[in-house]
């Protein structure tokens, strides 16, 4: 009975810091961001919540998918389960620091770090889960695309390389 539980669970975590990484931050968008020079090819606006909304249902209910195939958290799950925290921690973590205090340098360290870890998950899982490492291949084929856009928009906007100055 308590299965759905941790399905939903599991599935809902990654949206939380997503959530609140856009609701601390909304404010830069078009305050900030829309001033930025950005790439012909970058998505628009409207894209990105749809996306990372169907992004974190998928990796989020693969890793339910791992958990429960390796019988919760036991010793077998430290590493595969702790490569996909990690590469949470660093999703959630580049909201703030594209967008809250505008430090280019850490939001292009922080994406080619989590782009190491979600690649490290998926070959863990592969192992464990054939349908659970598939369905992070949208996220990594979309990390791809943000790691560029990330990239491209630090070397267009030197100015704002270091992060807010007063």
């Amino acid at each position: 009975g308590r299965m759905w539980a941790y399905t939903v669970g599991f599935t809902v975590l990654p949206h939380v810091g997503g959530f609140l990484g856009w609701f601390l931050n909304r404010k830069e968008i078009p305050e900030w961001y829309e001033k930025l020079k950005k790439p012909s090819w970058c998505p628009s606006r409207r894209v990105f919540p749809v996306a990372w909304t169907m992004l974190y249902t998928g990796m989020g209910y693969a890793s339910y998918l791992v958990w429960n195939d390796l019988g919760g958290c036991s010793s077998k799950a430290i590493l595969p389960l702790g490569l996909y925290g990690a590469q949470l921690v660093l999703n959630w973590a580049w909201p703030p620091l594209f967008f809250g205090v505008h430090n280019l340098n850490m939001a292009v360290i922080d994406v080619l770090c989590l782009d190491g870890l979600a690649l490290g998950t998926l070959c863990s899982w592969y192992r464990i889960n054939r349908l659970a490492a598939l369905l992070l291949l949208p996220y990594l084929g979309w990390l791809a695309m943000a790691t560029c856009l990330t990239i491209r928009i630090w070397k267009d906007n030197p100015q704002q390389k270091s992060g807010k100055s007063d």
